[in-house]
């Protein structure tokens, strides 16, 4: 059952934070987004590559990662980066962000498909959403968008995840193509968590608290 809830405690979590902090990024989110990366792209690189690499012959493996890099550069043209932690919505737009609402729900699905075989990854998708809830919460909060239409994007995005493993785990035709799909979804970590480690900070500079959570992450990750 976490393996289901956990990313919607992941937005929770991440409205809660943005309603404390009422700030668009503060350094504590900074360090969780870095953290986050970190996190995601061990987990990634111990656990999600080598089954997929197992399932799959190896230059397929590379062709469906780099369809995933490539998927994700293009979810970002449209998001313009919400998915680390880029959010660019301004005080006086009153138009839905409808790009930017598929863009992320497209994104969020896909990442359920791996927590279906790999438990672990729930972990990751957990610490990564935080961040990007938070961020994301509090630049609707300080758009001229409807309570309704805030908490209408909040529930779809937290519901997207969950769907994506629960098509993983009950749609038949589906299960045939799981391990394409975790190969594709690799290829969103890798450029998410990467992107995230080498622009949180200022000038693209790692400072030590950065590096402290870096670290952290990848000791967590390898531990779990």
């Amino acid at each position: 059952m976490n393996k289901y809830l956990f990313p919607v405690y992941a937005i929770i979590i991440g409205v809660i934070i943005a309603f404390l902090t009422k700030k668009q990024k503060s350094v504590g989110t900074k360090l969780l987004l870095s953290f986050s990366g970190a996190f995601l792209l061990a987990l990634t690189l111990f656990d999600l590559l080598p089954e997929v690499y197992h399932h799959i012959e190896a230059k397929q493996t590379g062709l469906f990662i780099m369809c995933g890099i490539l998927l994700q550069i293009i979810l970002e043209f449209f998001s313009k980066g919400a998915e680390h932690g880029h959010i660019h919505i301004h005080k006086e737009d009153t138009v839905f962000p409808w790009l930017l609402f598929i863009s992320l729900c497209i994104h969020s699905f896909l990442e359920g498909f791996p927590i279906h075989q790999h438990n672990d990854m729930v972990y990751g998708v957990l610490i990564h959403k935080i961040p990007i809830a938070a961020l994301i919460t509090a630049f609707l909060l300080h758009s001229n968008y409807s309570k309704l239409q805030i908490a209408a994007f909040l529930i779809v995005f937290a519901a997207m995840t969950p769907l994506g493993t629960i098509v993983s785990n009950n749609v038949s035709f589906v299960a045939d193509y799981v391990d394409v799909v975790n190969a594709i979804v690799i290829g969103i970590f890798l450029h998410i968590s990467t992107t995230i480690l080498f622009e949180t900070g200022e000038g693209h500079k790692f400072n030590l608290s950065k590096l402290l959570a870096i670290c952290l992450g990848v000791l967590i990750a390898y531990f779990i």
